[in-house]
C-alpha cells in the first residue's frame, strides 16, 4: 500500500482534552475480542446502553457492520484481516480524539494486529477485553449459522475452524460468557471501568 506524499498534519483548534472536559468523561477504546458467537456484539451493545444512560458518549464499531461499508473491499485472508484491524484502529483513534468512548466488537484473531491497534492509540486509551467462550459453546450457539457452513466447507478461513484464534496473552480484562450471563459480564466491565476511574 503506497503512502500519500506532500501531506501535513493540521492541528485542531479544539483539542481532545477540551472535548473530554466538555463531555465530563474520559475517551478510550474498549476492544472486545473473541470467537464468533462468544457474545462480543451483544455485550458491546449492552455496554453502550449502560454508558448512554450514564450520559457517557459512546459508539459501537461492529465487525459485520463495518464490512458493509468502510471495509467492504476486504475479504478474510490474513492480509485482509490485518488491514481490517488497522483501519478500525485508526477510526477508533478519531473517535477517541472526539471525546467518545469506542466499543469495538471484532474477532481480531491475531495478537500482533491487536497490539498494532493498541499502538495507534495513546497511553491508557486501549482496553483489550477478552470475551472468552469455548469453541464448542460458540458452535452450539452458532447465531449466524457460520460454524455449520464452515464445517461443511462452504466458508473458508473461518476463525476457530481452519483459521487460528490467538487468545490475548495479557488483556486488561476477561469476561467468560460461558460462565456468566451478558448482564453479569456487563456489570463486570462497568466495575472495571469504574475501578480505573474511566467513567
Amino acid at each position: 500500500m503506497s503512502q500519500a506524499q506532500n501531506i501535513t498534519w493540521h492541528q485542531s483548534a479544539v483539542t481532545k482534552e477540551d472535548r473530554r472536559k466538555q463531555n465530563a468523561h474520559q475517551s478510550f477504546v474498549i476492544w472486545l475480542t473473541g470467537l464468533s458467537g462468544s457474545g462480543k456484539s451483544t455485550l458491546a451493545n449492552e455496554l453502550a446502553k449502560e454508558l448512554y444512560q450514564r450520559q457517557v458518549r459512546n459508539y459501537v464499531l461492529d465487525g459485520d457492520n463495518i464490512r458493509h461499508g468502510l471495509n467492504k473491499d476486504l475479504g478474510f485472508s490474513d492480509e485482509d484481516r490485518k488491514e481490517n484491524i488497522r483501519r478500525i484502529g485508526e477510526v477508533s483513534k478519531l473517535f477517541v480524539d472526539s471525546g467518545t468512548v469506542v466499543l469495538t466488537a471484532f474477532i481480531s484473531p491475531f495478537i500482533e494486529d491487536r497490539e498494532s491497534a493498541r499502538q495507534i492509540l495513546g497511553e491508557g486509551e486501549f482496553h483489550e477485553i477478552y470475551v472468552k467462550c469455548p469453541l464448542e459453546e460458540c458452535e452450539n450457539r452458532d447465531p449466524k449459522g457460520l460454524y455449520k457452513k464452515a464445517r461443511k466447507g462452504e466458508i473458508r478461513e473461518f476463525t476457530g475452524i481452519d483459521s487460528p484464534y490467538e487468545e490475548p496473552a495479557s488483556p486488561e480484562f476477561v469476561v467468560d460468557t460461558h460462565v456468566s450471563s451478558i448482564e453479569e459480564c456487563k456489570a463486570q466491565v462497568i466495575a472495571y471501568l469504574e475501578s480505573k476511574q474511566l467513567i
